[in-house]
C-alpha cells in the first residue's frame, strides 16, 4: 500500500510509525492508494503488538488505541480503526477509517461480501456471526472466497464501531 495523503502538506508519511507526535491526536487525512484507491485516515496513539492490518478501538477524546478482542470488555459503541503501520505503545501513527482496508483475520475463510464481527484473537476480525460482537459501517469487500490460510482480507469501512450491545 502507497497512500499518499491530498490534504495536508508535509505530513507523516500513512505507513510510518514515529516516537514523536507529528501532528494533533484525532488529525484526519484523505489519501489515495493506486491499488485500493482513496481512503481516510485519523492520526493515533498506538498501543503494544500492532502489526499492519490491526483492528483497534479508539477514545474519541484521548486518542489511545486498544487491539479489538472480544475478551477486552463489553462493547458500548467505540470507533473502530485499522493500523496503518506496526505502530506500537508511545508510538504515533495513521489508522484507516474510511475506505478500503486490509484487516488481519482469523483463520477461516471469506466469503464474499459479509459483515465483520470481533474475534477473541486481539486484533483480527471474522465474519461467523456473533450476538452484539458486530462492527458496523464494514463489509468485506472480496468478489471471490478468502481461503483459511490467507492471513488478510479487504473490508470496505466507512467510519467503523462497535454494534454497542453489551454482552
Amino acid at each position: 500500500m502507497a497512500y499518499a495523503i491530498s490534504n495536508l502538506a508535509g505530513a507523516q508519511p500513512i505507513a510510518n510509525t514515529e516516537t514523536t507526535a507529528k501532528h494533533v491526536l484525532g488529525t484526519i487525512v484523505k489519501a489515495n492508494d493506486p491499488t485500493y484507491g482513496e481512503g481516510e485516515f485519523i492520526y493515533l496513539l498506538g498501543v503494544a503488538s500492532t502489526v499492519v492490518g490491526s483492528v483497534v478501538k479508539y477514545n474519541a477524546t484521548s486518542y489511545l488505541t486498544e487491539l479489538i478482542t472480544v475478551s477486552n470488555g463489553k462493547n458500548k459503541g467505540v470507533p473502530v480503526a485499522v493500523a496503518m503501520s506496526a505502530n506500537v505503545a508511545s508510538q504515533y501513527g495513521w489508522y484507516q477509517i474510511g475506505g478500503n482496508a486490509v484487516v488481519k483475520k482469523t483463520t477461516v475463510a471469506v466469503t464474499p461480501q459479509v459483515p465483520i464481527f470481533i474475534s477473541g484473537t486481539s486484533g483480527r476480525i471474522k465474519v461467523l456471526a456473533s450476538a452484539g460482537q458486530q462492527i458496523l459501517g464494514a463489509q468485506t469487500a472480496n468478489l471471490t472466497t478468502i481461503v483459511t490460510t490467507t492471513s488478510t482480507v479487504v473490508v470496505t469501512i466507512n467510519r467503523p464501531f462497535t454494534q454497542g450491545q453489551i454482552t
